[in-house]
């Protein structure tokens, strides 16, 4: 049962006020109000890095926006004369031929605005970075790896490879 006793810790004697004790209280005082000011520091810095995070995002999606803005403004005369040359009854094909080579000149137009380039043309060295080559074929006239058919154009905006070509690479 000895055991069982309830163990009391040793009293210790509190010493009536000294000195240090004001001294004490002014150094914890002192520590709260850094601490209080530390607090108040990161509340601050917490929230300046949401707004930042929020006013980023918004940014970011102006960009995407305007920029899909600038495409649209871009292509909207060219579907615009789509839409003219489709309501043409009475237009002979030699008509229609030239409304569609006008299409593609704008369409040319409207890439030269958007910075992009197209790739894989008939006469310039094979890239398989920049072409997929679907067909082959052995010609004397036409150098080793040169492009002799373009089946469909391939199109860079700036570095980025936005469709590769695809064409027949002789030899």
């Amino acid at each position: 049962m000895k055991d069982k006793e309830e163990k009391k810790p040793p009293e210790v004697e509190v010493p009536p006020e000294t000195e240090e004790a004001p001294k004490l209280e002014e150094e914890l005082e002192k520590l709260r109000r850094e601490l209080d000011e530390h607090k108040q520091q990161y509340l601050r810095v917490l929230a300046e890095y949401d707004n930042f995070r929020k006013r980023t995002a918004n940014e970011k999606s102006a960009i995407y926006n305007n920029a899909v803005s600038d495409t649209v403004q871009a292509i909207l005369p060219i579907a615009d004369n789509i839409g003219l040359a489709l309501n043409q009854e009475n237009a002979s094909a030699e008509d229609m031929r030239k409304g569609v080579e006008m299409i593609q000149s704008q369409i040319d137009t409207a890439f030269e605005k958007l910075g992009i380039t197209a790739v894989g043309q008939v006469g310039e060295a094979f890239d398989p970075n920049r072409c997929n080559a679907i067909a082959h074929i052995e010609d004397e006239n036409i150098g080793e790896n040169v492009i002799s058919q373009v089946y469909q154009k391939g199109y860079m905006l700036g570095d980025r490879m936005v469709r590769h070509a695809m064409v027949q690479v002789a030899n």
